[in-house]
């Protein structure tokens, strides 16, 4: 089970942090990652970490979001800053089915658990 925390409400140009608690799996096992899906859109990825500590990111969140894990609280988090209106959108946590990415991060296939979703609202 994933269960995401810490959206809301924020000023463009702002920071948050959300963040992604897993249950039933050792999250330092697996690869997890960030998606987010806007209104209307479809949903996309953001930025994934593997066993080891290995980043990747969407080219939209390079430089402003951070990904990151805390093994003893089995948990993902997501830094973002220098936020933006289009950054609004349900953020989604997603356990991976390895340590790493057989295709890469972005495919949802890479993913077998997914959170409900954490909603980040970006004000102008």
């Amino acid at each position: 089970q994933l269960v995401e925390s810490g959206g809301g409400l924020v000023q463009a140009g702002g920071s948050l942090s959300i963040s992604c608690v897993v249950s039933g799996r050792t999250s330092s096992s697996h690869a997890m990652g960030w998606f987010r899906q806007a209104p209307g859109k479809e949903r996309e990825f953001v930025a994934a970490i593997t066993w080891n500590d290995s980043t990747y990111y969407a080219d939209f969140v390079k430089g402003r979001f951070t990904i990151s894990r805390d093994n003893a609280k089995n948990t993902v988090n997501l830094r973002m800053s220098s936020l933006k209106s289009e950054d609004t959108a349900v953020y989604y946590c997603a356990s991976g089915k390895a340590r790493t990415f057989s295709y890469g991060p972005k495919f949802a296939s890479e993913y077998d658990y997914w959170g409900q979703g954490t909603q980040v609202t970006v004000s102008p």
